[in-house]
């Protein structure tokens, strides 16, 4: 009997859309069955009036956590001891943790000791270390489905424009000059192909993504590719080839490389 995945959800209201909840739970549950599903903040304050009204629709436990000090969020902290005693009562095999304001980098690390998968979701402003330190983190932008009846996106977005530029609900894409221009993503990209490379320097793109998956919170959607393969075409360092069933890619330096011992 194949195992079922169990997810736990833990959600920051204070800190989250409400109206990206549907997108959150369709990428959980590619990952697993979501057991528990707890959402945490002030529910006596206006401000969640938006979350009130999809808690019994998506069955989400809404957890009352008190404002007992101004200007101190004392939510994060209910939903870390809440993580902890979830990583010890229950058999969990990852958590998803939806905030876009603290640094939960702490109690990922612990669950991650502990062999337990991280997906994290939050807005561009979430804080770098909780981000990378997740087995997957995703920005809400990039899961934000375009409104219905809305024209289109070009082919070719405009190269600097930002998503906050051109009025988009969606981060706009990365062009060549930003993703080469981002030095931990070439890096990233160039080791994930050299370790699953053949003698001749092509990796399977399946088992490029599985080498990423394992060191680092990566998605390339957050870049605005719906697949990885779009972001290595975008990027132009390496070469893309359809190869049987699937798709290959190998760095262009091999090539050169190559040329180049040869004396041409």
């Amino acid at each position: 009997m194949t195992h079922e995945h169990r997810i736990a959800m833990l959600v920051d209201a204070d800190n989250s859309p409400a109206d990206m909840i549907d997108e959150v739970l369709d990428e959980l549950a590619k990952e697993g069955v979501i057991n528990i599903r707890r959402a945490y903040g002030n529910w006596r304050s206006p401000h969640l009036n938006a979350w009130a009204a999809l808690l019994h629709d998506f069955a989400i436990q809404p957890i009352q956590q008190f404002d007992y000090t101004k200007g101190k969020n004392a939510t994060d902290a209910a939903m870390i001891i809440d993580a902890m005693d979830l990583l010890y009562t229950k058999q969990l095999d990852g958590f998803g943790i939806v905030s876009s304001d603290s640094d939960f980098t702490p109690l990922v690390m612990r669950l991650r000791a502990n062999g337990i998968k991280v997906y994290g979701f939050g807005e561009q402003k979430t804080p770098k270390p909780f981000v990378n330190a997740c087995n997957k983190f995703l920005y809400l932008e990039s899961l934000r489905r375009p409104e219905e009846g809305a024209a289109p996106a070009p082919a070719e977005p405009a190269p600097a424009e930002s998503a906050a530029q051109n009025g988009a609900s969606t981060p706009a894409r990365a062009n060549t000059s930003i993703l080469r221009g981002d030095t931990r993503l070439v890096n990233l990209l160039r080791k994930a192909v050299e370790a699953a490379a053949d003698e001749e320097g092509w990796a399977r793109l399946g088992a490029v993504g599985q080498h990423i998956s394992k060191q680092a919170s990566f998605d390339s959607r957050n870049y605005g590719y719906a697949k990885l393969s779009g972001l290595f075409q975008a990027i132009g360092l390496f070469d893309v080839r359809t190869h049987g069933k699937g798709l290959q890619v190998r760095d262009k330096r091999t090539v050169q490389q190559e040329v180049s011992g040869k004396g041409y």
